[in-house]
């Protein structure tokens, strides 16, 4: 509830809005998905810093994955004068004309999430969000460590082609993956996101090939997904190695269980700090270029304290 203050005029008492004597600021948050159960915790740490800022207002709005929509989105709160944009884009593409707009309206934009393309960064004020590339890497050297010199060969379940968390996390497995030699990709296969995709892959690819004995996917969901098609084809939990990221709640109940590592990837940090840069910006102040929210490795032995840790931060 916005604060109210009491003041005396003409004899009398009158109530003043806060509002009335220092200007609101509004911030236009258009989302991606509110479908998205990884991003709603983002969105969820937005309300958050929403709630707890008197002086601020941040209006989301939900694109349902349809990049003709953000744009909507974004235009309505053009229009509507908003002090900043706050953008997690359907993808980087969509970035440049965002940018373009908010530019020739002399709007703050901040970014978060999914990072836009190199060349068009100079048409955002801000981008918060995690080293995709080290993501990769986490999942990777995790591989290498467990199999200790063993033959492996992994199917990569990537995320939707062309969305830069897609394309970064699989350049950091590759990385990795290419300093040891008793390691190769078998083949990679989209399952943009989705926890059925990832089994329906999974399920033809392991019955296919039997060498396969690495399962690295671009998310949880996907992973869980091949985690569940591993259990139908009979496979023991030792006989594969599958390793997703987000660290999920769902992820983190089927660790140790099938799932042998995940990445944390912390929503909360990332809504938290693209509510505060954006808030930051709205009043005029200088924010970073970029503001990194790090990536941390979870195996079983830190289920606990991930769970604590993101039970205390939602």
């Amino acid at each position: 509830m916005k604060k109210t203050l009491l003041t005396m005029m003409c004899g009398g008492l009158l109530l003043v809005s806060q509002s009335t004597l220092a200007k609101q600021l509004v911030i236009g948050a258009p989302m991606n998905s509110f479908a998205d159960k990884w991003q709603t915790y983002l969105q969820d740490s937005i309300r958050d810093f929403d709630a707890k800022h008197d002086d601020v207002v941040i209006k989301l709005s939900d694109a349902n994955g349809d990049p003709a929509r953000l744009l909507n989105d974004v235009e309505t709160f053009i229009d509507q004068n908003v002090d900043a944009l706050l953008v997690v884009p359907t993808d980087p593409n969509i970035v440049k004309v965002i940018g373009r707009k908010a530019q020739k309206a002399k709007i703050p934009l901040i970014i978060v999430n999914r990072k836009p393309n190199d060349e068009d960064m100079k048409y955002v004020t801000s981008y918060v969000g995690s080293d995709e590339i080290e993501g990769g890497h986490l999942q990777a050297e995790f591989i290498a460590k467990a199999l200790d010199g063993k033959a492996g060969n992994a199917l990569v379940l990537l995320g939707p082609l062309g969305q830069d968390a897609v394309t970064k996390r699989t350049q950091g497995n590759k990385d990795i993956f290419a300093k040891h030699d008793n390691i190769r990709i078998a083949t990679e296969q989209e399952g943009k996101w989705e926890r059925n995709r990832g089994l329906s892959i999974a399920e033809n690819v392991l019955a296919a090939n039997k060498t396969i004995n690495v399962v690295v996917s671009n998310n949880d969901e996907m992973a869980i997904g091949a985690l569940l098609a591993s259990r139908k084809l009979g496979l023991k939990d030792e006989d594969i190695l599958i390793v997703g990221l987000d660290a999920t709640p769902d992820a983190l109940e089927y660790l140790g269980k099938g799932l042998d590592a995940t990445v944390y990837q912390s929503a909360k940090g990332q809504g938290e700090a693209g509510a505060e840069v954006a808030y930051l910006a709205a009043k005029g102040e200088k924010v970073p270029d970029v503001k990194w929210i790090p990536f941390e490795l979870v195996t079983p032995d830190k289920k606990k304290s991930t769970k604590q840790n993101i039970n205390n931060q939602r």
